[in-house]
């Protein structure tokens, strides 16, 4: 699948880095660092404009390492970007943690990911047929 992209940014284009990955590293797109101060959240630009097909999205995550490594996470996740939308992609992270984080131009902030979606159409009905589970949920199938 192609995608036009305009890339504004001095930073390579998002890649899968594995030949099996299922996104793509967005980096940020800075003039100067950003410290992000703990339950701080900031709006990262990337530069990137795309234009996607109709039928698909393109799902905007965090990256496990800096989750983990750093409590930085993406606060809207998956944050989604329709085929209608032309502005440029920016992440809104959030720093979880208890000491500040930096973000420079060019580090890898959040992963991309291409998706298919359906559009449904809603049938109001007075009830629903009966599952197994019924209204079980929140935990309820397990611990």
């Amino acid at each position: 699948m192609q995608i036009k992209l305009v890339n504004h940014s001095n930073n390579p284009l998002p890649a899968y880095e594995t030949e099996h990955a299922a996104g793509m590293d967005l980096r940020a797109y800075l003039t100067e660092p950003i410290i992000v101060s703990p339950l701080q959240r900031v709006l990262v630009p990337t530069g990137l404009f795309i234009e996607l097909p109709v039928g698909f999205e393109a799902q905007v995550r965090p990256r496990s390492g800096l989750a983990f490594k750093y409590g930085v996470t993406v606060l809207n996740s998956p944050g989604t970007i329709d085929a209608d939308y032309r502005g440029e992609i920016k992440v809104i992270l959030i720093n979880l943690s208890d000491t500040g984080f930096t973000i420079q131009n060019g580090d890898r902030i959040a992963q991309m990911v291409i998706s298919r979606h359906e559009k449904a159409d809603w049938m109001q009905v007075v009830e629903l047929s009966e599952t197994q589970r019924g209204e079980g949920g929140f935990g309820h199938t397990g611990k």
